[in-house]
């Protein structure tokens, strides 16, 4: 199936497989393709299946579409091309050519047939290198024959491919692509490519007939010339008449076509990884009239399908490589999200062992003081539990915002007056200072709520043990009225440089036991989904300073106007 993935942008890593037409690709959450990114367009281009394909449109965006980094209205799709749309960059990936109808698939038609002959080298009419291959693509003009030289530079096309193809990661989608060069540069009948499994055993892939062919007869491949191709590491072109018994006899001539054969490794980097296979038939009446020596192959055929398969086998490489990084990279996150959540459960647990051990004191001594604060550790720790349970269900959701104009002096006084008590039992004293132009802010009230709970809590837990503590929090309109934001402001320790980053990831906590390192990831992850961001400013013994940042502009909302200048108490931490 064709599709669109995010290389670049908010969406980063996501994928969006296209079936029908038209298919938009914009802002606005209707879209089939609906972006975070705030540079993108309400409905900023549509694609519009024409043949096997899609055609691109734009639909009068504002900042326009790019091409392969060219300014684009009008264009067909080609696999591999890379869409820049604001501050994103999609990948496009075609849909497999050549897909049988359910029950047909032509690999099933693939039979490696043993040969009773272990002498079938006496059939093979010329060898050459696995290392040919790669050698005349790098230099073609060096080709001994006008034909191979015309033909090395048809295959031009797949050199500017080559990027393109490196991104497609369905092996069988990269092939089928292949196999099409395979059969418009060599004058074949069938064409299959034999992968190389974990356990050693070859399959069929990307089998292809020539048009005209019969689809419902069956591909035979000689398990003999496979073996030895991927033995001898040396591409074969084969004239089978003598090597398969099948042959042998008039009988045999008569009642079957008589074929020729090229074989050569699919030699990447390192070892093949397989095998190209290629065949051509003729008639009895076609092969006397040409003579034995006239096969439809020829030693350029050979060279040829050499070249490509080496291509071929550095892009299966490069899908197993990037597949095999995938699976590591997703094993070490498993590893790391086990060890920081045994080490946060570890401590809470501890929290409600000892408020346990104080409960059953307390109810074996009858002492109600003892018991009232075993039991309130109890309570605490369980919403520390709950706390750590919802931040986590936020983090791995993929969520998209329910957008709707949002009072953003209503929402931050909310939390303030949610806080304050909080703040007033450890001494923090908390200011509130409401802004102008935020009284229609387009956002998700539930997840905007969450993320400045989070920020202004982890500021009060930073200024706890300060002379004087302060936490200060305002609601604002940026100039020129792009941008809402809330900012929060406390004058703690500070965070040092080196790790304003590192607190952004997952169960990175700079409150030790107390923190279950989710709260930010979380916030910064709500905002991003908005198109927005969290930004920090911190000055070492001086304090911090977090700036929730919210687009006006949104799918849901026009632009708003207006702004207001931040509180003295808010400035930025000198």
């Amino acid at each position: 199936m064709p599709r669109l993935i995010v290389l670049r942008g908010v969406d980063e890593g996501k994928q969006f497989d296209l079936s029908g037409s038209p298919i938009t690709v914009g802002r606005h959450s209707s879209n089939e393709v609906a972006l975070h990114d705030t540079q993108v367009s309400r409905r900023h281009l549509e694609l519009r299946a024409v043949g096997n394909g899609y055609q691109l449109f734009d639909l009068g965006s504002g900042n326009g579409t790019l091409l392969n980094g060219r300014t684009t209205h009008e264009a067909p799709l080609r696999s591999g091309d890379t869409l820049s749309i604001g501050q994103t960059v999609l990948m496009y990936t075609a849909a497999r050519t050549d897909v049988s109808e359910p029950g047909n698939d032509l690999t099933e038609r693939v039979r490696l047939i043993p040969n009773p002959d272990p002498n079938f080298p006496s059939a093979v009419v010329r060898t050459i290198s696995a290392d040919v291959g790669s050698q005349i693509l790098s230099k073609p003009n060096t080709a001994s024959t006008d034909w191979l030289r015309t033909r090395l530079a048809s295959l031009a096309a797949l050199y500017e491919t080559a990027e393109a193809v490196s991104h497609i990661l369905d092996v069988d989608q990269l092939l089928a692509t292949v196999m099409d060069l395979v059969l418009r540069s060599v004058n074949a009948d069938h064409g299959c490519f034999m992968l190389r499994t974990e356990t050693g055993a070859l399959v069929p892939k990307a089998v292809r007939y020539r048009d005209g062919v019969n689809r419902a007869e069956e591909l035979a491949v000689s398990r003999t010339i496979v073996d030895q191709v991927m033995r001898e590491g040396q591409g074969v072109l084969v004239s089978d008449v003598n090597a398969d018994s099948r042959y042998r006899g008039v009988e045999s001539l008569h009642k079957h076509n008589i074929r020729e054969a090229i074989c050569v490794p699919m030699k990447g980097r390192r070892e093949p990884v397989g095998v190209l296979f290629l065949d051509t038939q003729s008639t009895l009446k076609q092969f006397v009239s040409r003579g034995q020596e006239a096969g439809k192959f020829t030693e350029d055929h050979l060279t040829l399908a050499s070249a490509i398969a080496h291509q071929a086998a550095i892009a299966v490489e490069e899908s197993r490589y990037h597949q095999a990084l995938v699976n590591a990279e997703r094993l070490a996150a498993v590893g790391q999200t086990i060890a920081a959540m045994s080490h946060h459960i570890k401590n809470i647990m501890q929290s409600v062992r000892f408020g346990a051990d104080m409960v059953r004191t307390a109810l074996k001594e009858d002492d109600r003081d003892l018991l009232s604060k075993g039991w309130k550790m109890v309570e605490r720790n369980q919403g520390r539990i709950d706390e750590l349970i919802l931040d986590m269900l936020s983090y791995s959701k993929e969520r998209e915002p329910a957008v709707e104009p949002t009072d953003l002096n209503k929402l931050c006084e909310e939390i303030v007056e949610l806080v304050r008590g909080r703040a007033e039992a450890r001494g923090v004293t908390l200011e509130w200072r409401p802004g102008t132009g935020v009284a229609a802010v387009p956002c998700d009230p539930d997840g905007i709520y969450r993320a400045v709970l989070n920020i202004v809590g982890n500021a009060i837990d930073a200024v706890e043990d300060r002379p004087n503590p302060k936490v200060a929090v305002q609601a604002l309109l940026e100039a020129p009225g792009d941008w809402a934001k809330v900012i929060v402001v406390d004058n703690g320790e500070g965070i040092p440089a080196e790790i304003l980053e590192e607190i952004f990831k997952p169960f990175v906590s700079t409150k030790g036991s107390r923190g279950t390192g989710l709260g930010l990831p979380v916030s910064r992850k709500i905002l991003r989904e908005h198109g927005g961001d969290i930004l920090v400013q911190s000055v070492m013994d001086k304090g911090s300073k977090f700036s929730l940042r919210i687009p006006m502009k949104s799918a849901f909302a026009g632009d708003a106007s207006g702004g207001t200048v931040p509180h003295p108490s808010l400035k930025p931490p000198e």
